[in-house]
C-alpha cells in the first residue's frame, strides 16, 4: 500500500540553498546528513543568513548505486561558499509534488507511485528530485507520524 498523499503538479520558484554535496550510496546517507547539518548551521550564523524552511535532500542523479546528492537547508539569501558548505538552489519549473506519510524506509515506494502518477498525467519526469523533511525525526517518535514532501522536476 502506497503512503503517497495528494499528488499534484505545481509551478515551483527557485529557492536559494546552503548544502553539502557529495557522491554517495544509500548506506552513506545518514553520514552525509549528519555532516551537512553539523556544518551548515555555523556557516549560516557566521554569514547572518537564516534558514527558510525544513531540511531537504536534493538528488542530482538517480539514486541507484552511487549518486550525487545535496543535503541542506533553504535560506533567506544566497550564501558565500565556506569549506564544504556551498551555495546552490532548488530549481524553478513545473514539478510534481506529493507527501509521503510514514517511515523513511518506504520512501522508495512513494517515489515509484509519484512517478507512475506523473506518467498517468501524460507528463515526463527528469532525474532531478528532492525530499523535504517536514517532520524532524527523533529516537522516541513513531515513524508512522513522519511526513516528507516529494518533488520531481518535470521535463515538459
Amino acid at each position: 500500500m502506497t503512503q503517497l498523499q495528494d499528488p499534484q503538479i505545481i509551478t515551483h520558484d527557485a529557492v536559494p540553498t546552503a548544502v553539502v554535496r557529495d557522491q554517495v550510496t544509500m548506506a552513506d546517507l545518514p553520514g552525509l546528513y549528519d555532516r551537512a547539518f553539523t556544518a551548515i548551521g555555523p556557516v549560516l550564523e557566521e554569514q547572518g543568513v537564516q534558514p527558510a524552511g525544513a531540511a531537504f535532500g536534493y538528488y542530482l542523479s538517480m539514486p541507484t548505486g552511487s549518486f550525487e546528492l545535496e543535503a541542506g537547508l533553504p535560506v533567506t539569501a544566497p550564501i558565500a561558499d565556506a569549506g564544504e558548505v556551498v551555495a546552490s538552489e532548488l530549481p524553478a519549473g513545473a514539478v510534481a509534488r506529493a507527501t509521503h506519510a510514514g517511515a523513511y524506509d518506504t520512501l522508495g515506494e512513494s517515489w515509484g507511485a509519484l512517478v507512475a502518477w506523473v506518467e498517468e498525467q501524460g507528463r515526463t519526469v527528469t532525474t532531478r528530485m528532492w525530499e523535504v523533511y517536514v517532520t524532524d525525526p527523533s529516537p522516541e517518535m513513531d515513524p508512522a507520524t513522519l511526513r516528507t514532501d516529494l518533488f520531481i522536476l518535470l521535463d515538459d
